[in-house]
């Protein structure tokens, strides 16, 4: 992408999340939280997962697993147990006793604020580091999900399919002090209007700003 082309994708992108805003001023990620380790266990279980049942399960969780300590000596039945509804439950159970003890031996129990960090500790890639950085520390953070890699590219704002790149593309189109607001717009705007199957095209606010083929005439 030329920096011409870039510096006019840009600002349709800063558009269109101007326009998203009207409906959604404060955007901000839909698990329940109350700290750093609970976003990051609530993350963990999202994968392949509804935040709703999600949130479903974590106020028990919660109740049973306070700290990483607790996670750490968790028994993996026990723990299946309470994360079975979110499906893949072995190995997000795997993930989090590795992630509690890990946090534990090496953090003094502390969720670490670097992206360099957290993508070291069990379970934990780019999108998770970015939804911990984003919304439990205040920082950048690009957020790229199944929504944000669809709706960047059905509106033209990449050509890239990998989330790295799709992160990238979009890092370079804002500042970063919008890069968290913005994603987690071009988030919520994929999960309740740009749906992957029967996108609710006549309900867009965007629908203009729209570079998709695919959409369905207005």
């Amino acid at each position: 992408m030329s920096l011409l082309t870039r510096s006019a994708t840009g600002r349709r992108l800063r558009r269109i999340v101007t326009v998203l805003s009207r409906n959604r001023p404060s955007p901000h990620v839909e698990l329940h939280f109350h700290n750093p380790w609970q976003l990051l266990v609530a993350t963990i279980l999202s994968a392949q997962c509804t935040d709703q049942r999600v949130n479903q399960v974590t106020p028990a969780l919660f109740r049973r697993y306070v700290t990483p300590a607790d996670f750490a000596k968790a028994a993996p039945a026990e723990l299946e147990a309470l994360i079975k509804p979110t499906g893949f439950y072995k190995s997000k159970a795997k993930h989090l006793i590795a992630c509690g003890k890990t946090l534990t031996e090496e953090y003094a129990q502390a969720v670490p604020r670097t992206m360099e960090k957290l993508t070291t500790l069990p379970g934990v890639g780019r999108k998770t580091a970015n939804v911990i950085l984003g919304n439990a520390f205040g920082r950048p953070a690009i957020i790229v999900d199944t929504h944000v890699k669809r709706v960047s590219g059905r509106l033209g704002l990449t050509r890239a399919t990998e989330p790295d790149k799709i992160e990238a593309d979009l890092q370079h189109l804002l500042p970063p002090t919008e890069w968290t607001a913005s994603s987690q717009q071009l988030l919520l705007h994929g999960r309740y209007i740009c749906l992957s199957r029967k996108p609710r095209c006549g309900e867009c606010p965007i629908y203009k700003d729209c570079h998709w083929e695919g959409k369905i005439p207005s």
